[in-house]
């Protein structure tokens, strides 16, 4: 782990070198170990919810009325799995993208120190996710083979604010729900606490992607905006709409034809992920990348 006692360099702006630097005070003191943090030797409780029901894509339509309460907790710990498997991806891309950022910079500085602890703790949650999912009783569930190639490309292309905004979606929208489901007593305890060891280090991390959003849009030309708020608002329809895996429902028991009929047009889920989105899009609308061609693929994907 870093140290809370990195030598400021000459080379941070004021504004990123305090950051940083407040950054690693902050996981020098408040920081997890999920291998001992988390309880993974008590057995799966089945009378647990996975994740709040509400969060659940089918809670609210006719298929969740008919359902048991046993499979309505059964989808909701599938897809908290789900959830945790897309996690897993979009980290491995997140820490190749921020180590390809300072790879060439002043290893003394607070700002790269901060970003080899973020990719620490990013390491350290991709391991507590798929521990997690594994012992909610799920298969390893993959986004799909074109969200796959697409994400690769990304990850070898995207810089600079492209890179540091795509993160931000990801991180906020999964930051509203765990929320939620810390809080709610309804939740295999061990989920919840994942969900808090989550949501306080990656507090720290969408604290920084903001401020590298903004740094990098400094001086951009409308050309480039234009640009990038496209890739973002592509980047950002991908990862939402690869959080729950299709497969949940069969490994459910239910119908997944019908399941994902009713999961798509349900409405309940639609403005949960609209709400969860609020702060995220004032924050694009204010650096000026909610163009009209993004907002379709916001729109797309219930995010606005």
């Amino acid at each position: 782990m870093a140290s809370s006692t990195v030598r400021p360099s000459t080379q941070d702006t004021p504004s990123e070198g305090d950051i940083a630097r407040r950054l690693l005070d902050s996981a020098a003191v408040l920081a997890y170990d999920p291998a001992t943090e988390v309880d993974w030797e008590t057995p799966l409780d089945r009378g647990f919810h996975g994740a709040s029901p509400e969060w659940s894509t089918l809670y609210g339509t006719a298929y969740w009325r008919e359902m048991t309460e046993e499979q309505r907790k059964e989808l909701t710990r599938q897809e908290a799995a789900s959830v945790a498997s897309t996690g897993i991806w979009f980290e491995m891309i997140l820490q190749q993208m921020v180590l390809r950022d300072v790879y060439a910079k002043d290893p003394t500085s607070a700002e790269v120190q901060w970003a080899l602890t973020e990719i620490a703790e990013e390491c350290r949650h991709s391991i507590m996710f798929a521990r997690g999912a594994e012992k909610l009783g799920a298969p390893p569930y993959r986004p799909h083979r074109f969200a796959t190639e697409l994400g690769r490309v990304f990850k070898s292309i995207a810089f600079g604010e492209a890179a540091y905004a795509a993160i931000l979606v990801a991180e906020e929208v999964l930051d509203v729900m765990q929320r939620d489901w810390m809080r709610d007593e309804r939740v295999v305890p061990f989920v919840r606490t994942i969900n808090n060891i989550h949501v306080v280090e990656e507090s720290r991390h969408m604290k920084f992607a903001r401020e590298q959003t903004r740094k990098h849009l400094a001086g951009a030309g409308r050309a480039r905006r234009q640009f990038n708020a496209l890739v973002i608002a592509i980047a950002s329809y991908v990862i939402v709409t690869s959080m729950v895996n299709r497969k949940v429902y069969a490994n459910a028991g239910l119908d997944e034809r019908r399941a994902l009929a009713e999961a798509k047009a349900n409405e309940h889920h639609k403005s949960m992920m609209r709400s969860s989105c609020a702060g995220l899009m004032e924050f694009l609308a204010s650096c000026g990348l909610l163009t009209k061609p993004a907002l379709v693929f916001y729109k797309r994907a219930h995010l606005i």
